[in-house]
């Protein structure tokens, strides 16, 4: 029987990489409450968009427009209020030392992943934590 080593590589590398994937989504968890951290100010005009995820509802994108000389604290605020429109009563959320934004969810309400989806907002860094 004649073998063919190319193929046999090629099978081991896609069984690998599922195994990768499939190690990865069982570690990735949400959490009941997040920080999110704005630093600098923007530098452009742009936008902040966030994707929001729970095991339980279909995923949520939130869009922020940032204008050109904003402030960490005000792009903080920017993205409070468009988390506030699109994720309603669901979650609390809150400004905590002026450039962080906490978003906590109520009693009953399903833990949630947050994360970048992009960041067009020149100067502006955002950094995601678990609490």
């Amino acid at each position: 029987m004649k073998t063919y080593p190319r193929a046999t590589g090629l099978a081991r590398v896609i069984v690998l990489l599922l195994l990768v994937l499939s190690v990865g989504a069982a570690m990735a968890s949400g959490s009941n409450k997040w920080r999110i951290k704005f630093n600098h100010s923007a530098r452009s005009d742009g936008t902040i968009v966030l994707n929001i995820s729970s095991k339980d509802e279909a995923p949520i994108t939130v869009t922020t427009q940032v204008p050109k000389g904003t402030s960490e604290d005000h792009v903080a605020k920017l993205v409070r209020d468009s988390l506030r429109a699109q994720l309603g009563e669901h979650y609390h959320i809150e400004i905590d030392d002026g450039e962080d934004v906490l978003v906590k969810k109520h009693f009953g309400q399903p833990d949630l992943d947050i994360s970048l989806g992009s960041n067009t907002v020149q100067g502006v860094t955002v950094k995601f934590h678990k609490e």
